[in-house]
Protein backbone atom coordinates (compact mmCIF):
# COMPACT_ATOMS: atom_id res chain seq x y z
CA UNK A 1 0.00 0.00 0.00
CA UNK A 2 0.99 3.62 -0.46
CA UNK A 3 0.67 5.34 2.91
CA UNK A 4 0.76 9.06 3.62
CA UNK A 5 2.24 10.03 7.01
CA UNK A 6 1.71 13.58 8.22
CA UNK A 7 3.69 14.78 11.22
CA UNK A 8 6.56 12.62 9.94
CA UNK A 9 9.22 14.43 11.99
CA UNK A 10 7.15 14.29 15.20
CA UNK A 11 7.43 11.98 18.18
CA UNK A 12 4.90 9.40 16.88
CA UNK A 13 5.62 9.80 13.18
CA UNK A 14 9.34 9.08 13.47
CA UNK A 15 8.60 5.82 15.28
CA UNK A 16 5.74 4.73 13.04
CA UNK A 17 7.60 5.06 9.74
CA UNK A 18 10.06 2.13 10.32
CA UNK A 19 7.14 -0.16 11.20
CA UNK A 20 5.30 0.70 8.00
CA UNK A 21 8.46 0.12 5.96
CA UNK A 22 9.01 -3.25 7.67
CA UNK A 23 5.49 -4.21 6.60
CA UNK A 24 6.50 -3.50 2.99
CA UNK A 25 4.43 -0.36 2.48
CA UNK A 26 5.47 2.57 0.30
CA UNK A 27 5.54 5.55 2.67
CA UNK A 28 5.07 9.18 1.63
CA UNK A 29 6.08 11.57 4.41
CA UNK A 30 4.99 15.19 4.60
CA UNK A 31 7.52 17.57 6.14
CA UNK A 32 7.47 21.33 6.36
CA UNK A 33 11.22 21.51 5.78
CA UNK A 34 13.21 19.01 3.70
CA UNK A 35 16.34 19.94 5.63
CA UNK A 36 14.94 17.83 8.48
CA UNK A 37 14.81 14.59 6.50
CA UNK A 38 16.65 11.74 8.21
CA UNK A 39 19.67 10.83 6.06
CA UNK A 40 19.15 7.11 6.75
CA UNK A 41 16.11 7.17 4.45
CA UNK A 42 17.65 8.98 1.48
CA UNK A 43 18.59 5.75 -0.33
CA UNK A 44 15.39 3.87 0.50
CA UNK A 45 13.16 3.36 -2.56
CA UNK A 46 10.11 2.69 -0.38
CA UNK A 47 9.99 6.17 1.16
CA UNK A 48 9.41 9.62 -0.32
CA UNK A 49 9.45 13.03 1.33
CA UNK A 50 7.38 15.97 0.17
CA UNK A 51 7.43 19.52 1.52
CA UNK A 52 3.93 20.38 2.72
CA UNK A 53 2.45 22.86 5.18
CA UNK A 54 -1.22 22.14 5.93
CA UNK A 55 -1.73 25.77 6.93
CA UNK A 56 -0.90 26.70 3.33
CA UNK A 57 -3.26 25.07 0.80
CA UNK A 58 -1.02 26.03 -2.14
CA UNK A 59 1.67 23.59 -0.86
CA UNK A 60 -0.66 20.56 -0.89
CA UNK A 61 -0.30 19.95 -4.62
CA UNK A 62 2.74 17.76 -3.83
CA UNK A 63 0.53 15.11 -2.20
CA UNK A 64 0.12 12.23 -4.68
CA UNK A 65 -3.35 11.18 -5.75
CA UNK A 66 -2.80 7.40 -5.52
CA UNK A 67 -2.81 7.18 -1.71
CA UNK A 68 -4.34 4.10 -0.02
CA UNK A 69 -4.06 5.04 3.66
CA UNK A 70 -3.21 8.30 5.44
CA UNK A 71 -2.12 8.97 9.03
CA UNK A 72 -3.15 12.29 10.52
CA UNK A 73 -0.61 12.94 13.29
CA UNK A 74 -0.69 16.73 13.41
CA UNK A 75 -1.04 18.04 16.96
CA UNK A 76 -0.12 21.31 18.64
CA UNK A 77 0.32 20.40 22.30
CA UNK A 78 3.57 22.33 22.24
CA UNK A 79 2.41 25.08 19.94
CA UNK A 80 3.48 28.49 21.22
CA UNK A 81 0.57 30.19 19.52
CA UNK A 82 -2.43 31.20 21.61
CA UNK A 83 -4.50 30.59 18.48
CA UNK A 84 -3.62 26.89 18.29
CA UNK A 85 -7.26 25.74 18.27
CA UNK A 86 -8.00 27.66 15.09
CA UNK A 87 -4.70 26.52 13.54
CA UNK A 88 -5.60 22.90 14.20
CA UNK A 89 -9.00 23.41 12.56
CA UNK A 90 -7.39 24.97 9.49
CA UNK A 91 -4.91 22.08 9.19
CA UNK A 92 -7.69 19.48 9.52
CA UNK A 93 -9.95 21.18 6.96
CA UNK A 94 -7.12 21.57 4.44
CA UNK A 95 -6.05 17.96 4.97
CA UNK A 96 -9.59 16.66 4.47
CA UNK A 97 -10.20 18.71 1.32
CA UNK A 98 -6.97 17.49 -0.25
CA UNK A 99 -7.44 13.84 0.75
CA UNK A 100 -10.95 13.85 -0.74
CA UNK A 101 -9.27 14.48 -4.09
CA UNK A 102 -7.16 11.32 -3.78
CA UNK A 103 -7.91 7.59 -3.89
CA UNK A 104 -7.37 7.19 -0.14
CA UNK A 105 -9.51 4.46 1.45
CA UNK A 106 -8.69 4.98 5.12
CA UNK A 107 -7.57 7.89 7.31
CA UNK A 108 -6.16 7.08 10.77
CA UNK A 109 -6.13 9.83 13.38
CA UNK A 110 -4.40 9.71 16.77
CA UNK A 111 -6.32 11.87 19.23
CA UNK A 112 -6.64 12.13 23.00
CA UNK A 113 -9.15 10.54 25.38
CA UNK A 114 -11.99 13.04 25.75
CA UNK A 115 -14.68 11.46 27.91
CA UNK A 116 -15.06 14.26 30.46
CA UNK A 117 -17.63 17.05 30.16
CA UNK A 118 -15.06 19.73 30.97
CA UNK A 119 -11.99 19.39 28.79
CA UNK A 120 -8.74 21.33 28.63
CA UNK A 121 -8.27 23.55 25.58
CA UNK A 122 -5.93 21.03 23.99
CA UNK A 123 -8.19 18.04 24.51
CA UNK A 124 -11.15 20.07 23.25
CA UNK A 125 -9.12 21.03 20.19
CA UNK A 126 -8.38 17.39 19.43
CA UNK A 127 -12.04 16.54 19.83
CA UNK A 128 -12.88 19.34 17.39
CA UNK A 129 -10.54 17.76 14.84
CA UNK A 130 -12.31 14.41 15.33
CA UNK A 131 -15.57 16.12 14.37
CA UNK A 132 -14.00 17.73 11.29
CA UNK A 133 -12.26 14.71 9.74
CA UNK A 134 -15.17 12.35 8.84
CA UNK A 135 -15.87 12.20 5.10
CA UNK A 136 -18.09 10.32 2.68
CA UNK A 137 -15.11 9.60 0.42
CA UNK A 138 -12.89 7.70 2.87
CA UNK A 139 -13.15 5.61 6.06
CA UNK A 140 -11.98 7.22 9.29
CA UNK A 141 -10.34 5.31 12.17
CA UNK A 142 -9.76 7.24 15.39
CA UNK A 143 -7.54 6.11 18.25
CA UNK A 144 -7.72 8.17 21.43
CA UNK A 145 -4.80 7.80 23.84
CA UNK A 146 -4.05 9.31 27.22
CA UNK A 147 -0.56 9.70 28.72
CA UNK A 148 1.98 8.04 26.41
CA UNK A 149 4.98 6.50 28.19
CA UNK A 150 8.16 5.97 26.22
CA UNK A 151 11.73 7.15 25.91
CA UNK A 152 11.69 10.78 24.82
CA UNK A 153 7.96 11.38 25.38
CA UNK A 154 7.13 14.62 27.19
CA UNK A 155 5.30 12.87 30.03
CA UNK A 156 8.12 10.37 30.54
CA UNK A 157 10.84 13.03 30.57
CA UNK A 158 8.91 15.32 32.94
CA UNK A 159 8.26 12.46 35.38
CA UNK A 160 11.90 11.45 35.10
CA UNK A 161 13.07 14.97 35.94
CA UNK A 162 10.79 15.20 38.96
CA UNK A 163 11.69 11.78 40.34
CA UNK A 164 15.43 11.99 39.79
CA UNK A 165 15.85 15.58 40.99
CA UNK A 166 13.51 15.78 43.99
CA UNK A 167 13.68 13.28 46.89
CA UNK A 168 10.79 15.16 48.52
CA UNK A 169 8.03 16.95 46.64
CA UNK A 170 5.39 19.41 47.78
CA UNK A 171 3.21 19.12 44.73
CA UNK A 172 -0.05 20.56 43.33
CA UNK A 173 -3.35 18.78 43.95
CA UNK A 174 -3.62 17.72 40.31
CA UNK A 175 -1.19 14.93 41.16
CA UNK A 176 -4.29 13.15 42.51
CA UNK A 177 -5.96 13.23 39.06
CA UNK A 178 -6.56 9.75 37.63
CA UNK A 179 -5.29 8.64 34.24
CA UNK A 180 -4.64 5.47 32.22
CA UNK A 181 -1.09 5.61 30.82
CA UNK A 182 -0.18 3.57 27.76
CA UNK A 183 3.24 2.48 26.48
CA UNK A 184 4.48 3.95 23.21
CA UNK A 185 5.00 0.45 21.78
CA UNK A 186 1.32 -0.33 22.28
CA UNK A 187 0.25 2.95 20.64
CA UNK A 188 2.38 2.11 17.61
CA UNK A 189 0.96 -1.44 17.50
CA UNK A 190 -2.59 -0.11 17.38
CA UNK A 191 -1.68 2.35 14.63
CA UNK A 192 0.18 0.13 12.20
CA UNK A 193 -1.99 -2.95 12.77
CA UNK A 194 -5.08 -0.95 11.83
CA UNK A 195 -3.81 -0.23 8.30
CA UNK A 196 -6.36 -1.58 5.83
CA UNK A 197 -8.26 -3.38 8.61
CA UNK A 198 -11.90 -3.08 7.52
CA UNK A 199 -13.26 -3.90 10.98
CA UNK A 200 -11.95 -0.57 12.31
CA UNK A 201 -13.31 1.56 9.46
CA UNK A 202 -15.43 4.50 10.65
CA UNK A 203 -14.85 3.57 14.29
CA UNK A 204 -13.40 5.40 17.29
CA UNK A 205 -11.51 3.62 20.06
CA UNK A 206 -9.99 4.67 23.37
CA UNK A 207 -6.60 2.96 23.82
CA UNK A 208 -5.09 2.71 27.28
CA UNK A 209 -3.02 0.60 29.62
CA UNK A 210 -4.45 -1.93 32.10
CA UNK A 211 -4.17 0.33 35.19
CA UNK A 212 -5.90 3.45 36.45
CA UNK A 213 -3.26 5.50 38.28
CA UNK A 214 -2.98 8.99 39.71
CA UNK A 215 -0.03 11.12 38.64
CA UNK A 216 1.29 10.71 42.20
CA UNK A 217 1.20 6.93 41.81
CA UNK A 218 2.98 7.24 38.47
CA UNK A 219 5.78 9.24 40.11
CA UNK A 220 6.14 6.76 42.96
CA UNK A 221 6.10 3.70 40.67
CA UNK A 222 8.66 5.39 38.43
CA UNK A 223 10.85 5.92 41.50
CA UNK A 224 10.41 2.25 42.45
CA UNK A 225 11.61 1.14 39.01
CA UNK A 226 14.68 3.37 39.42
CA UNK A 227 15.37 2.13 42.92
CA UNK A 228 14.74 5.54 44.50
CA UNK A 229 12.83 6.47 47.65
CA UNK A 230 10.59 9.47 47.12
CA UNK A 231 8.07 11.28 49.33
CA UNK A 232 5.24 13.36 47.90
CA UNK A 233 2.82 15.67 49.66
CA UNK A 234 0.07 17.43 47.74
CA UNK A 235 -1.26 20.86 48.65
CA UNK A 236 -4.53 22.46 47.48
CA UNK A 237 -3.24 26.04 47.45
CA UNK A 238 -0.89 25.92 44.46
CA UNK A 239 -2.44 27.93 41.62
CA UNK A 240 -2.15 26.80 37.97
CA UNK A 241 0.41 29.55 37.39
CA UNK A 242 2.54 28.46 40.35
CA UNK A 243 2.18 24.84 39.24
CA UNK A 244 3.43 25.80 35.77
CA UNK A 245 6.46 27.59 37.22
CA UNK A 246 7.11 24.57 39.44
CA UNK A 247 7.24 22.30 36.40
CA UNK A 248 9.26 24.82 34.39
CA UNK A 249 12.06 25.25 36.92
CA UNK A 250 12.31 21.61 37.96
CA UNK A 251 11.85 19.81 34.63
CA UNK A 252 12.97 20.05 31.02
CA UNK A 253 9.75 21.58 29.78
CA UNK A 254 9.21 25.14 28.61
CA UNK A 255 6.86 27.41 30.56
CA UNK A 256 4.30 27.49 27.73
CA UNK A 257 4.19 23.71 27.54
CA UNK A 258 4.15 23.45 31.34
CA UNK A 259 1.10 25.70 31.59
CA UNK A 260 -0.75 23.63 28.97
CA UNK A 261 0.20 20.38 30.69
CA UNK A 262 -1.04 21.69 34.04
CA UNK A 263 -4.38 22.55 32.45
CA UNK A 264 -4.67 19.08 30.89
CA UNK A 265 -3.52 17.25 34.03
CA UNK A 266 -6.48 18.60 35.96
CA UNK A 267 -8.80 16.52 33.75
CA UNK A 268 -9.22 12.76 34.46
CA UNK A 269 -8.24 10.66 31.44
CA UNK A 270 -10.11 7.36 31.73
CA UNK A 271 -10.80 5.32 28.62
CA UNK A 272 -13.99 3.54 27.58
CA UNK A 273 -13.55 -0.25 27.14
CA UNK A 274 -14.05 -1.79 23.69
CA UNK A 275 -13.05 -4.86 21.70
CA UNK A 276 -10.05 -3.17 20.06
CA UNK A 277 -7.42 -5.12 22.05
CA UNK A 278 -8.87 -8.41 20.83
CA UNK A 279 -9.55 -7.13 17.33
CA UNK A 280 -5.92 -6.09 16.72
CA UNK A 281 -4.29 -8.62 19.08
CA UNK A 282 -2.69 -5.98 21.29
CA UNK A 283 -2.39 -6.51 25.05
CA UNK A 284 -1.22 -3.20 26.49
CA UNK A 285 1.65 -3.44 28.99
CA UNK A 286 1.65 -2.12 32.55
CA UNK A 287 3.03 1.30 33.40
CA UNK A 288 6.10 -0.16 35.13
CA UNK A 289 6.87 -2.34 32.12
CA UNK A 290 6.65 0.70 29.82
CA UNK A 291 9.07 2.61 32.07
CA UNK A 292 11.54 -0.30 32.14
CA UNK A 293 11.45 -0.64 28.34
CA UNK A 294 11.98 3.11 27.96
CA UNK A 295 15.16 2.92 30.05
CA UNK A 296 16.42 0.00 27.98
CA UNK A 297 16.19 2.25 24.92
CA UNK A 298 17.97 5.04 26.77
CA UNK A 299 20.78 2.72 27.91
CA UNK A 300 21.20 1.47 24.33
CA UNK A 301 21.30 5.06 22.96
CA UNK A 302 18.39 3.97 20.74
CA UNK A 303 15.91 6.81 21.27
CA UNK A 304 14.27 7.35 17.89
CA UNK A 305 12.41 10.56 18.70
CA UNK A 306 12.08 13.02 21.56
CA UNK A 307 9.64 15.84 22.29
CA UNK A 308 12.67 18.03 23.09
CA UNK A 309 13.56 18.07 19.39
CA UNK A 310 10.25 19.71 18.52
CA UNK A 311 10.83 23.16 17.06
CA UNK A 312 8.24 24.50 19.47
CA UNK A 313 10.41 23.51 22.45
CA UNK A 314 12.06 26.92 22.21
CA UNK A 315 9.79 28.96 19.95
CA UNK A 316 12.81 30.73 18.43
CA UNK A 317 12.78 29.21 14.95
CA UNK A 318 10.20 28.91 12.23
CA UNK A 319 10.00 25.64 10.34
CA UNK A 320 12.23 26.57 7.39
CA UNK A 321 15.83 25.82 8.29
CA UNK A 322 17.18 27.29 5.07
CA UNK A 323 16.45 30.71 6.58
CA UNK A 324 19.24 30.07 9.09
CA UNK A 325 21.79 28.04 7.11
CA UNK A 326 23.32 31.05 5.36
CA UNK A 327 25.20 32.83 8.13
CA UNK A 328 25.04 36.63 7.57
CA UNK A 329 28.30 38.31 6.64
CA UNK A 330 27.54 41.95 7.34
CA UNK A 331 26.59 43.74 10.54
CA UNK A 332 27.91 40.84 12.63
CA UNK A 333 30.55 40.19 15.27
CA UNK A 334 32.67 37.08 14.83
CA UNK A 335 35.04 34.99 16.90
CA UNK A 336 37.08 32.87 14.48
CA UNK A 337 39.71 30.34 15.43
CA UNK A 338 41.46 27.56 13.55
CA UNK A 339 43.82 24.74 14.46
CA UNK A 340 45.48 21.89 12.53
CA UNK A 341 43.82 18.53 13.10
CA UNK A 342 46.18 15.57 13.72
CA UNK A 343 43.34 13.02 13.91
CA UNK A 344 40.29 13.96 11.84
CA UNK A 345 38.13 11.00 12.91
CA UNK A 346 38.74 11.68 16.61
CA UNK A 347 37.99 15.39 16.26
CA UNK A 348 34.82 14.72 14.27
CA UNK A 349 33.62 12.30 16.94
CA UNK A 350 34.27 14.94 19.58
CA UNK A 351 32.32 17.55 17.62
CA UNK A 352 29.42 15.13 17.11
CA UNK A 353 29.35 14.44 20.87
CA UNK A 354 29.46 18.06 22.02
CA UNK A 355 27.00 19.34 24.63
CA UNK A 356 24.62 17.35 26.81
CA UNK A 357 26.41 15.18 29.35
CA UNK A 358 29.69 15.48 27.42
CA UNK A 359 29.82 19.23 27.96
CA UNK A 360 31.60 21.82 25.82
CA UNK A 361 35.20 20.65 26.25
CA UNK A 362 36.26 23.82 28.05
CA UNK A 363 34.60 26.10 30.59
CA UNK A 364 31.59 23.80 30.94
CA UNK A 365 30.82 25.38 34.32
CA UNK A 366 30.52 28.75 32.60
CA UNK A 367 28.24 27.24 29.96
CA UNK A 368 26.06 25.91 32.81
CA UNK A 369 25.99 29.35 34.45
CA UNK A 370 24.93 30.88 31.13
CA UNK A 371 22.21 28.22 30.86
CA UNK A 372 21.02 28.95 34.39
CA UNK A 373 20.80 32.67 33.63
CA UNK A 374 18.87 31.94 30.46
CA UNK A 375 16.34 29.77 32.27
CA UNK A 376 15.96 32.35 35.05
CA UNK A 377 14.96 35.01 32.50
CA UNK A 378 12.45 32.69 30.83
CA UNK A 379 14.64 30.96 28.25
CA UNK A 380 15.28 27.26 27.72
CA UNK A 381 18.65 27.01 29.46
CA UNK A 382 20.50 23.72 29.14
CA UNK A 383 17.40 21.76 30.13
CA UNK A 384 17.02 19.85 26.85
CA UNK A 385 20.47 18.30 26.65
CA UNK A 386 20.59 16.10 23.56
CA UNK A 387 18.61 13.04 22.45
CA UNK A 388 21.56 10.89 21.35
CA UNK A 389 25.00 11.26 22.97
CA UNK A 390 27.01 10.54 19.80
CA UNK A 391 24.76 11.24 16.80
CA UNK A 392 23.32 14.51 15.48
CA UNK A 393 20.70 15.22 12.85
CA UNK A 394 19.27 18.42 11.43
CA UNK A 395 16.55 19.71 13.75
CA UNK A 396 17.95 18.13 16.92
CA UNK A 397 17.95 20.18 20.11
CA UNK A 398 21.42 20.54 21.63
CA UNK A 399 21.29 22.28 25.01
CA UNK A 400 20.27 25.85 24.10
CA UNK A 401 21.26 25.38 20.44
CA UNK A 402 19.46 23.87 17.45
CA UNK A 403 21.25 21.76 14.83
CA UNK A 404 20.80 23.57 11.52
CA UNK A 405 23.27 21.59 9.42
CA UNK A 406 24.99 18.29 10.24
CA UNK A 407 26.95 16.31 7.66
CA UNK A 408 29.77 14.17 8.97
CA UNK A 409 30.95 13.24 5.46
CA UNK A 410 31.39 16.94 4.68
CA UNK A 411 32.86 17.52 8.14
CA UNK A 412 30.55 20.37 9.04
CA UNK A 413 28.22 21.15 11.94
CA UNK A 414 26.21 24.36 12.26
CA UNK A 415 24.26 25.36 15.38
CA UNK A 416 21.77 28.20 15.88
CA UNK A 417 21.27 29.72 19.33
CA UNK A 418 17.85 29.39 20.94
CA UNK A 419 18.71 31.04 24.25
CA UNK A 420 17.33 34.52 24.97
CA UNK A 421 19.60 37.02 23.22
CA UNK A 422 19.42 40.61 21.98
CA UNK A 423 20.21 39.27 18.51
CA UNK A 424 20.99 36.01 16.71
CA UNK A 425 23.96 33.65 17.12
CA UNK A 426 25.51 30.78 15.17
CA UNK A 427 28.30 28.37 16.08
CA UNK A 428 30.01 26.54 13.22
CA UNK A 429 32.58 23.76 13.14
CA UNK A 430 34.11 22.56 9.88
CA UNK A 431 37.29 20.79 8.84
CA UNK A 432 38.92 21.81 5.56
CA UNK A 433 42.39 20.73 4.44
CA UNK A 434 43.05 19.18 7.86
CA UNK A 435 42.25 22.51 9.56
CA UNK A 436 39.43 22.84 12.10
CA UNK A 437 37.67 26.17 11.59
CA UNK A 438 35.52 27.26 14.52
CA UNK A 439 33.38 30.36 14.07
CA UNK A 440 30.99 32.02 16.51
CA UNK A 441 28.83 34.64 14.75
CA UNK A 442 26.56 37.14 16.47
CA UNK A 443 24.19 39.52 14.70
CA UNK A 444 23.20 42.14 17.30
CA UNK A 445 19.79 43.70 17.55
CA UNK A 446 20.14 47.38 18.44
CA UNK A 447 22.35 48.88 21.12
CA UNK A 448 21.49 46.13 23.60
CA UNK A 449 22.95 43.55 21.22
CA UNK A 450 26.22 45.42 20.87
CA UNK A 451 26.52 45.91 24.63
CA UNK A 452 25.84 42.20 25.13
CA UNK A 453 28.62 41.20 22.72
CA UNK A 454 31.22 43.40 24.37
CA UNK A 455 30.16 42.23 27.84
CA UNK A 456 30.78 38.56 26.99
CA UNK A 457 33.83 39.17 24.78
CA UNK A 458 36.35 38.59 27.60
CA UNK A 459 34.84 35.16 28.27
CA UNK A 460 34.83 34.24 24.57
CA UNK A 461 38.58 34.84 24.47
CA UNK A 462 39.45 31.85 26.62
CA UNK A 463 36.29 29.69 26.31
CA UNK A 464 36.44 29.34 22.52
CA UNK A 465 40.23 29.08 22.57
CA UNK A 466 40.09 26.26 25.12
CA UNK A 467 37.28 24.52 23.24
CA UNK A 468 39.06 24.31 19.89
CA UNK A 469 42.30 23.29 21.61
CA UNK A 470 40.58 20.32 23.24
CA UNK A 471 38.68 19.40 20.09
CA UNK A 472 41.92 18.87 18.13
CA UNK A 473 43.85 17.31 21.03
CA UNK A 474 44.99 13.83 19.80
CA UNK A 475 43.96 12.08 23.05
Amino acid sequence: MKILVTGATGYIGKRLIPLLLQDGHHVVCTVRDKFRIDNTYLQDDLIDFIEVDFLKPNTLAEIPRDIDVAFYLIHSMSNASDNFQNLEKVCAVNFKKKLEQTTVQQVIYLSGITNEANLSKHLQSRKNVEDLLPSSTYNLTIFKAGIIVGSGSSSFEIIRDLVEKLPFMIAPKWLNTKTQPIGIRDVLSFLHKSVGHRDVYNKSYDIFGPEILTYKQMLLEFAEVRGLKRHISTVPIMTPKLSSYWLYFVTSTSYKLASKLVESMGVPIIGKPSNINTLLSVQPMTYKTAVKLAFKKIEQNAIISSWKDSLISSGRLNTNFHHYINIPKYGCFKDYKERPVPNIELTMNKIWSIGGKTGWYYGTVLWKIRGGIDKFIGGIGLRRGRTNPVELSVGDALDFWRVIYADKSKRKLLLYAEMRLPGEAWLEFKIENNILKQTATFRPRGLAGRLYWYSVLPFHGFIFKGMIKNLVKPI
